[in-house]
């Protein structure tokens, strides 16, 4: 199949990416194309990325005004030159006269675009843009699919039916043999609805030290790190590396998250994840296998999760995440929704 992926002009995609989003589509673009399709990833001037064909259009200017922050209570405003952008891609679409599109950017005007095209969106969010939820309720089901039945069931509350659940998938990459250290790793952005203050609080009353890995996200939030192993913005790799050698992953999300790619991750790297039971955390953790989960914003359960996760099989560990949480059978996932809207 002749493929476009579109990725939101708000952001270039680059090794070290700001969200699990971004960094599942850059794995979809690259693994349809090594697969055997013609891919053309659609994304933002500055995007470094091998193995797929990458068609670039500028940052826009007002692209910080248009980022989502889960936790601000507020839709961004509407970005004029964000729509500029997206209407560059989907013009570039149009005359490439593709068989599919796989649509990622979570912006409103996205939607209008590709109207009349054969597209699939992907909900990577919950409902928690307005300007979204009513564009997505203008298309029709079976083009709309989103990241776990967690997802699912927040949109169906919203008024949006969609029709698939395309989860998402991680690569089970080649690492080395090493025990792990007595370390707790804390990996995503660094935005308040990733209750960062809530996985310190759980590894010091566990006794654990703590890795932080991940950019800074919401300019407006102010978190204390001190005393933590802060990394910063790991390329993807030398993450999953980290996170092979971390004795747990926790996971406090103070919102419903939609998937979950970090704790995936930890997973496949065998690393066991502790997490509060929320959002589509318990469709990616295997409880009592490949982690456990905690009643949500209690700290001390979350504890206690964490203690729990020390004593669990780390071979056991990415052999649970490798049946029910590899790329692969994301892609297979992918190729079928696309193939479904092309003929």
């Amino acid at each position: 199949m002749k493929i476009a992926v579109v990725a939101s002009p708000v952001t270039p995609l680059r090794p070290a990416q700001l969200g699990g989003a971004q960094a599942f589509l850059s794995d979809v673009a690259v693994g349809l194309a090594r697969r055997g399709h013609d891919v053309t990833l659609h994304c933002a001037e500055g995007s470094s990325l091998a193995g797929v064909r990458l068609a670039m259009v500028p940052v826009p200017h007002d692209a910080a005004a248009a980022l989502v922050m889960p936790a601000a209570g507020a839709s961004p405003r509407p970005a004029t030159g964000v729509a500029a952008a997206l209407k560059a891609m989907f013009d570039a679409i149009a005359a490439d006269r593709v068989d599919a599109v796989s649509q990622h950017a979570f912006d409103a005007p996205a939607f209008e675009l590709a109207r009349g095209m054969p597209v699939v969106h992907t909900l990577h969010l919950p409902p928690i843009v307005e300007a979204v939820v009513q564009a997505a309720r203008e298309v029709d089901a079976a083009h709309l699919a989103t990241v776990s039945r967690a997802s699912q069931a927040s949109w169906r509350l919203a008024g949006v039916e969609v029709g698939e659940v395309l989860r998402n998938g991680v690569a089970d990459l080649d690492l080395p043999d090493v025990g792990p250290d007595r370390v707790a790793l804390v990996a995503g952005r660094i935005s308040p609805e990733k209750g960062i203050e809530d996985a310190l609080g759980a590894a010091r009353l566990a006794g654990l030290p703590v890795r932080v890995a991940g950019a800074h996200y919401d300019p407006a939030y102010e978190v204390d790190l001190g005393g933590a192993d802060q990394l910063g913005s790991l390329p993807r790799g030398e993450l999953r590396v980290v996170m092979a050698r971390s004795a747990v992953t926790i996971c406090a999300a103070r919102w419903d998250e939609p998937y979950g790619l970090v704790a995936a991750e930890a997973q496949m790297a065998g690393c066991p994840v502790a997490a509060y039971r929320r959002g589509a955390l318990p469709e990616v953790v295997e409880e009592g296998v490949s982690g456990f989960l905690a009643q949500p914003d209690d700290v001390d359960d979350l504890a206690r999760a964490v203690t729990r996760c020390l004593s669990l099989d780390r071979r056991a560990v990415r052999a649970s995440a490798r049946l029910r949480l590899g790329l692969e059978t994301a892609l297979d996932g992918y190729e079928r929704a696309l193939a479904r809207v092309a003929s």
